[in-house]
């Protein structure tokens, strides 16, 4: 069985300078819990992974917002102003990355490939420095993998060896980072006994995360 911890034991490992990925899409499905209390903690230079930058007011926008962030690796950042204002600044680092290429890197990583070939971005600012190829006529660009030091994934349902039901869109990244990290916590709303969750329903199996937390803020307003 996995280890059930309280959000402070589960972060207790992240240090200044940590990486981290965060699942979700748009705060959908984002583990609201353990950035809290990494906000909390008040860790720095931190490199965040994960699909936008929120909102100012809520998840990992409190982390760009607070000065904790030190680079940011998303697809987009226009629902937070903030993140706009410290690209600008030079601040924070943003590395905006197209979506389905950010979720197939870190997929690349968690599958142990040396990375993907892409045509997104090929004959634009997005290719330079980095390795062109032109296969049957087509140019793709190589991009490498991406991993990070935790994964903070938020699942609906989680039993007891780590196995989670993450519901509807909320599924986003989670299953991908979960295989890329080094330490995957699991933000759970029900923790069941084994057994209790039907294996038809888990999207995140038990033998990719590493603790457990039961969810102690949850928003089902996306």
């Amino acid at each position: 069985m996995k280890q059930i911890k309280t959000a402070a034991q589960a972060v207790e490992a992240v240090k200044d300078g940590s990486s981290i990925m965060i699942g979700g899409f748009m705060v959908c499905g984002h583990p609201f819990t353990l950035v809290d209390e990494v906000l909390k903690k008040g860790l720095k230079d931190l490199t965040l992974i994960t699909n936008d930058a929120g909102f100012p007011e809520k998840g990992i926008g409190k982390l760009i917002v607070s000065g904790q962030t030190k680079c940011l690796i998303v697809s987009h950042i226009g629902l937070n102003p903030v993140a706009g204002q410290k690209m600008h600044s030079g601040e924070m680092e943003v590395q905006l990355v197209p979506q389905g290429t950010l979720a197939e890197r870190i997929r690349a990583k968690g599958a142990g490939l040396g990375g993907i070939l892409t045509p997104t971005g090929a004959g634009t600012e997005v290719e330079k420095g980095k390795q062109k190829f032109n296969l049957n006529g087509k140019d793709y660009i190589l991009e490498n993998p991406i991993g990070a030091d935790f994964a903070f994934i938020k699942a609906t349902i989680a039993d007891k060896n780590g196995n989670c039901f993450v519901a509807k869109s909320a599924k986003n990244f989670n299953l991908v980072m979960a295989m890329a990290a080094d330490c995957v916590i699991a933000e759970a709303e029900k923790i069941v006994e084994p057994g209790e969750l039907d294996p038809e329903l888990v999207t995140v199996p038990g033998v990719f995360v590493n603790a457990l937390v039961s969810a102690q803020i949850n928003d089902r307003s996306f």
